[in-house]
């Protein structure tokens, strides 16, 4: 079991019956907090202008080390990094197939020359799920 603590960034949507979820896992350096909170405003808008109906980003608060497994080493987390948990809820599967289509083709998702990524994107974890539980 990996387990942790984690204090929202932003939480935007409705948070209706969910039906699919994307979640992810990024390492952030420390000082790079409020640039991901920038960019994080900005892909929640994305993903729900083409369907979602909730977005969370959420700042790793008390995520202890496991003894075998933990959300650092899932990242490869470094001294100085804190690990982002984060979901994108969707009201179905079908849904979020054809909206995440669009989220990677919308312009706002592309980045400017000079912009920097606040997290090292090699190292994210992601995978999509389909709520066993809903209450």
């Amino acid at each position: 079991m990996i387990y942790g603590g984690f204090a929202p960034l932003l939480d935007h949507g409705t948070g209706a019956s969910t039906g699919y979820v994307d979640g992810y896992l990024v390492p952030v350096e420390d000082g790079k907090q409020d640039a991901y909170r920038g960019m994080a405003d900005k892909a929640s808008e994305v993903f729900r202008d083409h369907g979602a109906t909730r977005v969370v980003e959420a700042w790793g608060d008390h995520v202890p080390k496991g003894e075998v497994t933990d959300f650092q080493g899932a990242v490869a987390a470094t001294e100085g990094e804190k690990v982002v948990f984060s979901w994108v809820e969707w009201p179905d599967k079908a849904t979020r197939d054809a909206g995440m289509a669009k989220v990677m083709e919308d312009e706002r998702m592309k980045p400017s020359a000079d912009a920097e990524m606040p997290f090292d994107g090699k190292r994210m974890v992601y995978g999509g799920f389909a709520p066993i539980l809903d209450a």
